[in-house]
C-alpha cells in the first residue's frame, strides 16, 4: 500500500528535504509531486507544498524478474519472465515463443547460469539466503525425474558390483536431487566428492569389496603374492627359482696354468713361430706380447746400451 503524505517548506527543495526526514527514506525511494511552488507576497508568503509517495518496496523475486528482463533485452532473447511461486524459495517460469531447448542450453548449461544470476540478484542484501529456481517449459521437473531413474539404476548396479560408482559432475541443485533420491536406500549410501565446477556424487554400496591394490599399469598386483616382491623374485638377496629359461647350470671353473709354462708367458704363440690355440685346452691369453725381444729371439743382433745400432765384424 503507497503512503502519501504533504509537507511544506520556504521553497519546495526545503518541503522535499523536511519529508525525507520525517518518512525515514531517501529520494530514491519516493515519488514527488510539486503541490504549491512557494509565492512571496506584499503582506506574507505563501510556502511551498509537495507530496511525497513512498514507493512500495520490491519483493526478492520481483528484483529478479526485473534484472532477467533486462539480461533477456541485452543478449536478444525473447523470453517473458514471471513469478509463479514465492514463499520459502522462489520460482520464477520463462515463457518463450521460440523452442526453449536454445534457452536451456546443453544439459541445462544456459538456464543453469540464469538461475545463478537471478539467486545472486534476489538474495542481495539478505542475510539468509533464498533459494531461487528458474525454470522453462517445465524443465526442471523433467530433469528431476529422470536424475531419480538415473539414481536407481546405478545404485543397483554399485551393489552388482560391490565398487563405488561416479557420476557425471553436476551443480548443487541436481546433486541434492541425487542424494535425496537414495538418502533412504538401505544398501548404499552417497556423498559429493571434488570441486565446483566438477563436484560429483559417488555411490558407496554396504557391500563393497576390500580394495585390491593396483599397479601404474593398471595391473592386478596379487597375481605376485607368491613371490617375495620386497626383494626380487624369490627376496633381495634370494637366488632365481624357476626361472623361464629352466634351472641353470653352474659354469665349470677355469683353471689357471701353471707358472714358468709357454700358456703363462701371457702370448698364445708358441716359440716354433706356430699361431693358434692349444687344442683341448687353455692356451693362453690373447694380446701381445711386450718382452724383451731377446727373450723371443736370441740369434737376432740387440740394441747397444749407448743407443746406437752395433755393426757386424767385416770378413
Amino acid at each position: 500500500m503507497e503512503q502519501t503524505n504533504v509537507f511544506s517548506g520556504k521553497t519546495v527543495e526545503e518541503a522535499v528535504e523536511t519529508g525525507l526526514k520525517e518518512l525515514g527514506v531517501t529520494r530514491e525511494e519516493v515519488e514527488i509531486a510539486v503541490l504549491e511552488e512557494g509565492k512571496k507576497k506584499l503582506f506574507g508568503s505563501v510556502p511551498a507544498q509537495v507530496q511525497l509517495t513512498v514507493k512500495p518496496k520490491k519483493t526478492d523475486g520481483e528484483r529478479a524478474v526485473d534484472f532477467l528482463e533486462g539480461l533477456f533485452a541485452l543478449i536478444g532473447v525473447e523470453a517473458v519472465p514471471t513469478i509463479r511461486e514465492e514463499d520459502e524459495r522462489i520460482v520464477v517460469d520463462l515463457a518463450t515463443a521460440e523452442p526453449s531447448k536454445g534457452l536451456i542450453g546443453r544439459r541445462g548449461e544456459m538456464i543453469d547460469a540464469i538461475q545463478t544470476l537471478a539467486g545472486a540478484v534476489a538474495n542481495m542484501g539478505r542475510r539468509d539466503y533464498k533459494r531461487v529456481v528458474v525454470d522453462c517449459g517445465n524443465y526442471r521437473e523433467d530433469r528431476e525425474e529422470t536424475l531419480k531413474r538415473v539414481a536407481e539404476k546405478l545404485a543397483q548396479k554399485a551393489v552388482r558390483l560391490g565398487k563405488r560408482v561416479r557420476l557425471e559432475p553436476m551443480n548443487p541443485y541436481e546433486r541434492r536431487i541425487i542424494h535425496s533420491a537414495l538418502v533412504d536406500s538401505p544398501d548404499v549410501t552417497t556423498k559429493s566428492e571434488g570441486k565446483e565446477p566438477a563436484r560429483y556424487v559417488v555411490i558407496i554400496p554396504n557391500n563393497m569389496r576390500p580394495y585390491e591394490k593396483r599397479d601404474r599399469y593398471g595391473k592386478d598386483r596379487n597375481r605376485y603374492n607368491d613371490r617375495d616382491r620386497r626383494g626380487g623374485r624369490d627376496g633381495k638377496y634370494g637366488e632365481r627359482k624357476n626361472d623361464r629359461y629352466g634351472d641353470r647350470k653352474p659354469y665349470p671353473k677355469r683353471e689357471l696354468p701353471a707358472e714358468d709354462t709357454p700358456q703363462s708367458s701371457g702370448t698364445s704363440l708358441s716359440r716354433g713361430g706356430t699361431a693358434g690355440y692349444k687344442k683341448g685346452g687353455f692356451s693362453g691369453f690373447f694380446g701381445t706380447y711386450l718382452g724383451n725381444s731377446r727373450d723371443s729371439a736370441p740369434d737376432s743382433p740387440t740394441p747397444a746400451e749407448n743407443g746406437t745400432p752395433e755393426t757386424p765384424d767385416e770378413e
